[in-house]
């Protein structure tokens, strides 16, 4: 490790071996806590490289503990965090969204490091019980439409690092690896990112994969649609900025999607946008995000038919459904 930081701090980057080597020591605990933080610390100084970034991601992905599920005909809905804006959970509810509407969904998740937040703690907070078991997530996926993969429970590196990152409480690279290492794998993608530049790191990987994919950064800040401003969208087809009114929605102020300061402020959320029983900004924020997960999957589909599909999701009561199915 000493040599890999004398790299680094002398400006060099690494190569994508060498990036995929460092991580898979990493996750052997072959490093001590004080060197992986310097590690760590280098990316928060200075960008990382596409080499870099795929380096990690293959490493994870050899070291993943695998699932015995087809990812061909799911969909992942994830963002990276670290925007430090405390939304609410509003990919993982638009994932029960996109689930209720009828498309398989392999959601991908953690404990909030940067937020008060995660996916993982709003699902635990609310009874889920985290699985590795295959057989257990296909019953699920089969039952619910969605099944969730708690990611501490494949990534071992993920695990190793976690107390580190905790202590550090900001936004790191491990934050931009999550919606790359899905251990599914699968072929659909709605990934929202903190940031332009990470936004064409994951166009570069992505090009190398056989992803349908949706890449999208709110120009405030958002690691996700927050209809408080235009969205940048990336796509296998091309790029756009989508206005609050392409989701046929108002502006939203960033107050109306807050998530608290507690995991049952949180949860309390959750469950009422599920339940019909939220503010409207609320269940519009989510109800677009959903709307572009269905149109990355379903290409051919129109925004506003994508809409519509996602609304019904709500309306009828099939999203709580699948959330009920997939947590009970």
């Amino acid at each position: 490790m000493k040599a890999i930081l004398n790299q680094l701090f002398a400006h060099e980057r690494l190569s994508r071996q060498q990036a995929r080597e460092v991580l898979t020591e990493i996750s052997r605990d072959a490093y001590n806590e004080a060197q992986v933080a310097a590690f760590i610390s280098v990316y928060l100084m200075r960008s990382i490289s596409t080499e870099e970034l795929d380096g990690f991601r293959s490493a994870l992905l050899d070291l993943c503990n695998k699932v015995d599920i087809d990812g061909t005909d799911c969909i992942d809905l994830c963002g990276t965090g670290g925007d430090g804006r405390n939304t609410f959970n509003i990919s993982t509810l638009a994932s029960f969204v996109v689930a209720g509407a009828g498309y398989r969904v392999t959601k991908h998740g953690n404990y909030g490091v940067s937020s008060v937040c995660g996916s993982s703690n709003v699902l635990q907070f609310l009874g889920y019980e985290f699985t590795a078991d295959s057989d257990q997530l296909n019953r699920q996926l089969d039952k619910a439409g969605i099944c969730f993969l708690h990611a501490p429970l494949f990534h071992p590196a993920l695990a190793s690092v976690g107390p580190i990152r905790k202590q550090l409480g900001i936004k790191t690279f491990f934050n931009m690896l999550g919606p790359l290492v899905n251990p599914v794998q699968p072929r659909q993608q709605l990934v929202g990112v903190f940031g332009l530049k990470l936004a064409r790191l994951y166009q570069y990987i992505y090009e190398q994969k056989d992803k349908r994919y949706a890449i999208v950064h709110a120009l405030d800040g958002y690691d996700e649609v927050s209809l408080t401003c235009p969205a940048k969208v990336i796509t296998t087809s091309g790029e756009t900025l989508v206005e609050p009114s392409d989701f046929g929605k108002k502006r939203l102020e960033p107050h109306e999607i807050f998530g608290g300061d507690t995991i049952e402020s949180a949860a309390e959320i959750f469950i009422k946008v599920l339940q019909c029983e939220s503010t409207p900004a609320q269940r519009s924020v989510v109800i677009a995000n959903a709307a572009l997960a269905i149109q990355c999957y379903d290409s051919d589909m129109s925004l506003p038919d994508a809409v519509a599909k996602a609304e019904e999701s709500v309306e009828s009561g099939a999203a709580f459904k699948a959330f009920k199915n997939m947590v009970f």
